[in-house]
């Protein structure tokens, strides 16, 4: 059977993040990538200029549509933007049992806000527990448990113990806004254990749609039957390589994106 992942998450007219990263990243690891729209952004490399919300009855007819026909082997949940669709997408989702990753997307690169502050209760109550893994940047896990940003390991750790005590069954904190020469990301798993991913912190205006990438990136391979600590190893050195990739690339005036075909596109 070919493997099949869904993305529910918003669009970003400049093909950097949201739904365009997810199914680049899905064809780039060789998996079908079906998709449900939450969102339309008027968004370029310069940022966020509008955000639409498409209609929860819109929004849950493509969520029937999809799960009615093909058989999803993984889903990645991103930008939800508001309660109203994040009830929808919950409902919806009832009777699914694979795997589902959640980049609770509140911030976009650019700065711009994302998810509006009566949604995120809603995030907490209704998602967080429903999920298999989230995947928080820094800054969103300090939203998330209403605690400063996290300088430290243990205080990465204490953020992650906390956002499982309100549900989430495991969370891996990415580092990616943090300082120093090395990113650190840290995956708690639901069987109480830590694990840390290092990678060198890379210097490169093109890292739009980093998180998007990276939760995509485990879902798909979640689709193709990795566990939890397999995948995230797996997408977190496919997206090392989207970076590394996309340092020399030029599209747009601001922060460009990562290069998800590193290794399918050619020197011309």
């Amino acid at each position: 059977m070919t493997a099949i992942a869904l993305t529910i998450a918003g669009s970003d007219s400049g093909g950097g993040a949201g739904i365009q990263a997810d199914l680049k990243t899905f064809s780039a690891l060789g998996v079908y990538g079906a998709s449900v729209l939450t969102a339309i952004t008027a968004q370029n490399t310069l940022g966020v200029s509008a955000v639409e919300d498409v209609s929860v009855p819109m929004i849950e007819a493509q969520m029937r549509a999809v799960l009615s026909d093909l058989p999803v082997n993984a889903i990645k949940i991103g930008m939800l933007s508001r309660a109203e669709t994040i009830r929808a997408v919950g409902d919806s989702l009832q009777k699914y049992d694979g795997p589902i990753v959640l980049d609770p997307v509140m911030v976009a690169t650019s700065g711009d806000r994302l998810l509006r502050d009566d949604a995120v209760a809603a995030l907490k109550s209704i998602l967080m527990p429903r999920v298999d893994l989230i995947t928080p940047n820094l800054l969103e896990a300090a939203m998330l448990t209403g605690m400063p940003i996290a300088e430290t390991h243990d205080e990465v750790v204490a953020q992650g113990r906390s956002l499982q005590s309100n549900g989430a069954p495991a969370v891996l904190i990415k580092g990616g806004h943090g300082v120093g020469i090395e990113c650190v990301d840290v995956l708690l798993t639901k069987d109480g254990d830590s694990h840390q991913f290092c990678s060198p912190r890379l210097q490169t205006f093109n890292d739009h749609g980093t998180g998007c990438t990276l939760s995509s990136a485990i879902a798909a391979h979640f689709a193709t039957g990795y566990d939890i600590l397999a995948g995230v190893t797996a997408a977190k050195t496919y997206l090392h390589a989207a970076l590394t990739g996309g340092s020399d690339l030029r599209i747009g005036q601001g922060r460009g994106p990562v290069h998800h075909f590193f290794s399918q596109w050619r020197e011309r």
